[in-house]
Protein backbone atom coordinates (compact mmCIF):
# COMPACT_ATOMS: atom_id res chain seq x y z
CA UNK A 1 0.00 0.00 0.00
CA UNK A 2 2.70 2.25 0.90
CA UNK A 3 3.85 2.67 -2.66
CA UNK A 4 0.50 3.68 -3.80
CA UNK A 5 -0.99 5.77 -0.22
CA UNK A 6 1.67 8.36 1.34
CA UNK A 7 0.27 8.87 4.43
CA UNK A 8 2.12 11.56 6.67
CA UNK A 9 0.10 11.48 10.25
CA UNK A 10 -0.91 7.84 10.61
CA UNK A 11 -3.82 8.03 13.04
CA UNK A 12 -5.12 4.34 13.43
CA UNK A 13 -7.53 5.42 15.82
CA UNK A 14 -8.96 8.01 13.53
CA UNK A 15 -12.87 7.44 13.34
CA UNK A 16 -12.37 8.14 9.28
CA UNK A 17 -10.50 8.38 6.24
CA UNK A 18 -10.30 10.85 3.76
CA UNK A 19 -8.65 9.63 0.31
CA UNK A 20 -7.10 12.60 -1.85
CA UNK A 21 -6.49 12.23 -5.49
CA UNK A 22 -3.92 14.00 -7.17
CA UNK A 23 -4.56 17.29 -10.20
CA UNK A 24 -2.75 16.44 -13.38
CA UNK A 25 0.55 16.07 -13.26
CA UNK A 26 0.69 16.78 -9.46
CA UNK A 27 1.78 14.38 -6.47
CA UNK A 28 0.96 13.27 -3.07
CA UNK A 29 2.80 15.81 -1.01
CA UNK A 30 0.35 18.52 -0.81
CA UNK A 31 -2.55 16.69 0.49
CA UNK A 32 -0.33 14.36 2.47
CA UNK A 33 0.42 17.71 4.46
CA UNK A 34 -3.31 17.80 5.53
CA UNK A 35 -2.72 15.13 7.62
CA UNK A 36 -0.83 17.14 9.48
CA UNK A 37 -2.96 19.81 10.00
CA UNK A 38 -6.56 18.29 9.64
CA UNK A 39 -8.38 16.95 13.03
CA UNK A 40 -6.92 14.18 14.68
CA UNK A 41 -10.59 12.30 14.04
CA UNK A 42 -9.49 12.16 10.31
CA UNK A 43 -6.85 10.27 9.10
CA UNK A 44 -5.50 11.11 5.03
CA UNK A 45 -4.49 9.49 2.46
CA UNK A 46 -2.74 10.87 -0.50
CA UNK A 47 -2.89 9.06 -3.87
CA UNK A 48 0.42 8.52 -5.54
CA UNK A 49 0.50 7.42 -9.41
CA UNK A 50 3.19 5.93 -11.11
CA UNK A 51 5.60 8.72 -13.28
CA UNK A 52 6.16 10.66 -10.21
CA UNK A 53 7.83 11.32 -6.52
CA UNK A 54 9.58 7.47 -5.66
CA UNK A 55 7.29 6.12 -8.59
CA UNK A 56 9.35 8.31 -11.29
CA UNK A 57 10.79 5.08 -13.34
CA UNK A 58 7.03 3.72 -13.45
CA UNK A 59 5.33 4.20 -16.43
CA UNK A 60 2.09 6.81 -16.68
CA UNK A 61 -0.93 4.84 -16.68
CA UNK A 62 -2.94 5.33 -20.17
CA UNK A 63 -6.37 5.13 -18.82
CA UNK A 64 -8.96 5.61 -16.05
CA UNK A 65 -9.51 2.04 -15.36
CA UNK A 66 -5.51 1.53 -14.52
CA UNK A 67 -5.97 3.85 -12.18
CA UNK A 68 -9.51 2.90 -10.44
CA UNK A 69 -7.95 -1.05 -10.32
CA UNK A 70 -5.13 0.10 -8.85
CA UNK A 71 -6.49 2.80 -6.23
CA UNK A 72 -9.11 -0.13 -4.91
CA UNK A 73 -6.87 -2.72 -5.01
CA UNK A 74 -4.66 -0.96 -2.76
CA UNK A 75 -7.33 0.40 -0.56
CA UNK A 76 -10.46 -1.98 -0.31
CA UNK A 77 -9.55 -3.76 2.57
CA UNK A 78 -9.53 -0.21 4.52
CA UNK A 79 -12.45 1.42 2.87
CA UNK A 80 -14.36 -1.97 4.13
CA UNK A 81 -13.55 -1.30 8.06
CA UNK A 82 -14.60 2.42 8.41
CA UNK A 83 -15.97 5.61 7.46
CA UNK A 84 -14.12 7.31 4.72
CA UNK A 85 -14.80 10.24 2.11
CA UNK A 86 -13.14 11.19 -1.19
CA UNK A 87 -11.54 14.64 -1.96
CA UNK A 88 -10.43 15.05 -5.88
CA UNK A 89 -9.24 18.84 -7.61
CA UNK A 90 -9.59 19.11 -11.41
CA UNK A 91 -8.17 15.64 -12.63
CA UNK A 92 -8.46 14.08 -8.87
CA UNK A 93 -12.30 15.22 -8.96
CA UNK A 94 -12.74 12.83 -12.16
CA UNK A 95 -10.60 10.06 -10.82
CA UNK A 96 -12.13 10.43 -7.14
CA UNK A 97 -15.55 10.13 -9.06
CA UNK A 98 -14.42 6.90 -11.06
CA UNK A 99 -13.72 5.11 -8.37
CA UNK A 100 -16.30 5.82 -6.10
CA UNK A 101 -18.23 4.45 -9.60
CA UNK A 102 -16.83 1.14 -9.49
CA UNK A 103 -16.87 1.00 -5.56
CA UNK A 104 -20.66 1.22 -5.99
CA UNK A 105 -20.97 -0.79 -9.11
CA UNK A 106 -18.49 -4.17 -8.04
CA UNK A 107 -18.44 -4.04 -4.08
CA UNK A 108 -21.54 -1.91 -3.19
CA UNK A 109 -19.43 0.62 -0.82
CA UNK A 110 -20.00 4.02 -0.45
CA UNK A 111 -17.85 6.86 0.44
CA UNK A 112 -19.91 8.63 3.61
CA UNK A 113 -19.02 11.98 1.48
CA UNK A 114 -17.78 13.06 -2.02
CA UNK A 115 -15.84 16.46 -2.14
CA UNK A 116 -15.34 17.27 -5.78
CA UNK A 117 -13.33 20.68 -6.80
CA UNK A 118 -12.53 22.55 -10.02
CA UNK A 119 -14.11 20.03 -12.47
CA UNK A 120 -17.26 19.90 -14.48
CA UNK A 121 -18.88 16.68 -14.29
CA UNK A 122 -17.48 13.76 -16.76
CA UNK A 123 -20.83 13.78 -18.79
CA UNK A 124 -21.86 17.56 -19.16
CA UNK A 125 -21.60 19.44 -22.43
CA UNK A 126 -19.32 21.76 -20.98
CA UNK A 127 -16.57 19.49 -20.28
CA UNK A 128 -17.15 17.09 -23.33
CA UNK A 129 -17.04 19.72 -25.56
CA UNK A 130 -13.70 21.55 -24.12
CA UNK A 131 -10.22 21.65 -26.23
CA UNK A 132 -7.90 18.87 -25.43
CA UNK A 133 -4.86 20.21 -23.98
CA UNK A 134 -3.23 17.07 -24.11
CA UNK A 135 -2.82 17.69 -27.97
CA UNK A 136 -0.97 20.82 -27.46
CA UNK A 137 2.37 22.01 -28.82
CA UNK A 138 4.91 22.66 -25.87
CA UNK A 139 4.81 26.50 -26.05
CA UNK A 140 0.88 26.39 -27.02
CA UNK A 141 0.44 24.20 -23.83
CA UNK A 142 3.09 26.26 -21.52
CA UNK A 143 1.22 29.29 -22.80
CA UNK A 144 -2.04 27.67 -21.62
CA UNK A 145 -0.30 26.65 -18.49
CA UNK A 146 0.60 29.62 -17.35
CA UNK A 147 -2.84 31.27 -18.16
CA UNK A 148 -4.57 28.66 -15.38
CA UNK A 149 -1.93 30.11 -12.56
CA UNK A 150 -0.74 27.95 -10.28
CA UNK A 151 2.36 27.08 -11.42
CA UNK A 152 5.28 29.13 -10.22
CA UNK A 153 6.62 31.57 -13.14
CA UNK A 154 10.17 29.86 -12.49
CA UNK A 155 9.56 26.15 -13.01
CA UNK A 156 8.14 27.55 -15.88
CA UNK A 157 11.25 28.57 -17.15
CA UNK A 158 13.21 25.96 -15.87
CA UNK A 159 13.51 23.43 -19.10
CA UNK A 160 15.67 21.10 -16.49
CA UNK A 161 12.19 20.93 -14.32
CA UNK A 162 9.74 21.01 -17.00
CA UNK A 163 11.50 17.82 -18.48
CA UNK A 164 10.21 16.12 -15.44
CA UNK A 165 7.01 17.99 -14.89
CA UNK A 166 5.44 17.93 -18.31
CA UNK A 167 5.32 14.07 -19.31
CA UNK A 168 3.27 13.48 -15.87
CA UNK A 169 0.85 16.77 -16.75
CA UNK A 170 0.01 15.80 -20.42
CA UNK A 171 -0.18 11.68 -19.86
CA UNK A 172 -2.89 13.34 -16.67
CA UNK A 173 -4.65 15.04 -19.33
CA UNK A 174 -4.52 12.20 -21.91
CA UNK A 175 -6.30 10.07 -19.23
CA UNK A 176 -8.82 12.28 -18.36
CA UNK A 177 -9.80 13.83 -21.99
CA UNK A 178 -10.38 9.97 -22.74
CA UNK A 179 -12.41 9.52 -19.97
CA UNK A 180 -16.13 8.66 -20.92
CA UNK A 181 -19.02 8.23 -18.71
CA UNK A 182 -22.79 8.40 -19.48
CA UNK A 183 -24.72 10.62 -17.82
CA UNK A 184 -26.95 8.59 -14.60
CA UNK A 185 -30.26 8.02 -15.71
CA UNK A 186 -30.88 7.73 -11.57
CA UNK A 187 -28.52 8.76 -8.81
CA UNK A 188 -26.14 5.74 -7.95
CA UNK A 189 -25.02 6.94 -5.04
CA UNK A 190 -26.72 8.47 -1.75
CA UNK A 191 -23.91 9.99 0.44
CA UNK A 192 -23.52 13.93 0.99
CA UNK A 193 -21.52 15.52 -2.77
CA UNK A 194 -19.81 19.01 -2.32
CA UNK A 195 -18.40 20.77 -5.27
CA UNK A 196 -15.65 23.76 -4.71
CA UNK A 197 -14.34 26.28 -7.02
CA UNK A 198 -12.47 29.25 -7.19
CA UNK A 199 -14.25 32.27 -8.59
CA UNK A 200 -12.15 33.34 -11.09
CA UNK A 201 -11.94 30.18 -12.78
CA UNK A 202 -13.20 28.97 -16.07
CA UNK A 203 -16.64 28.34 -15.21
CA UNK A 204 -17.43 24.61 -14.87
CA UNK A 205 -20.97 22.70 -14.85
CA UNK A 206 -20.88 22.00 -11.19
CA UNK A 207 -24.65 21.44 -11.14
CA UNK A 208 -24.03 18.26 -13.25
CA UNK A 209 -22.54 16.78 -10.43
CA UNK A 210 -26.02 16.68 -8.55
CA UNK A 211 -27.27 13.89 -10.90
CA UNK A 212 -24.93 11.29 -9.17
CA UNK A 213 -26.61 11.58 -5.62
CA UNK A 214 -29.79 11.42 -4.46
CA UNK A 215 -27.96 12.90 -0.95
CA UNK A 216 -27.19 16.93 -0.11
CA UNK A 217 -25.57 18.40 -2.73
CA UNK A 218 -23.65 21.79 -1.73
CA UNK A 219 -21.80 23.85 -4.25
CA UNK A 220 -18.87 25.97 -2.85
CA UNK A 221 -17.29 29.20 -4.59
CA UNK A 222 -13.98 30.04 -2.77
CA UNK A 223 -11.71 33.44 -4.05
CA UNK A 224 -8.93 32.53 -6.51
CA UNK A 225 -8.69 30.47 -10.06
CA UNK A 226 -8.04 26.92 -10.83
CA UNK A 227 -5.24 26.44 -7.96
CA UNK A 228 -7.40 28.21 -5.45
CA UNK A 229 -7.45 25.43 -2.85
CA UNK A 230 -3.48 26.38 -3.02
CA UNK A 231 -3.89 29.62 -0.76
CA UNK A 232 -3.45 28.91 3.11
CA UNK A 233 -6.65 30.96 3.86
CA UNK A 234 -8.88 28.56 1.29
CA UNK A 235 -7.10 25.42 2.66
CA UNK A 236 -8.18 25.83 6.19
CA UNK A 237 -11.65 26.66 4.66
CA UNK A 238 -11.70 23.37 3.19
CA UNK A 239 -10.35 21.67 5.60
CA UNK A 240 -12.86 22.93 8.18
CA UNK A 241 -15.32 21.95 6.11
CA UNK A 242 -14.29 18.38 5.55
CA UNK A 243 -13.67 17.70 8.94
CA UNK A 244 -17.10 19.30 9.84
CA UNK A 245 -19.03 17.12 7.48
CA UNK A 246 -16.75 14.25 8.52
CA UNK A 247 -17.21 14.49 11.77
CA UNK A 248 -20.79 14.45 10.92
CA UNK A 249 -21.47 12.05 9.03
CA UNK A 250 -19.03 9.35 11.50
CA UNK A 251 -22.16 9.96 14.33
CA UNK A 252 -24.52 9.15 11.62
CA UNK A 253 -22.12 6.03 10.53
CA UNK A 254 -22.32 4.96 13.88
Amino acid sequence: MEKVINCFKKRPEAAARLICFPWAGGGSIHYARWGQSISSSVEVFAVRLPGRESRAKEPFFQNMQQIVDETLGSLLPLLEEKPFALFGHSFGAFTSFAVAADLKKLHNIEPVHIFLSGASAPYSETRIKAPKRSELSDTDFLQWLSSIGGTPPELLANPEVLKLFLPALKADLHVVENYRYNKPDSPFLSCPVTCFDGKDDIPHDLQAWKDITSGDFTVRLLDGSHFYLKDCGNEKIILDYVTKHLEASEMDYL
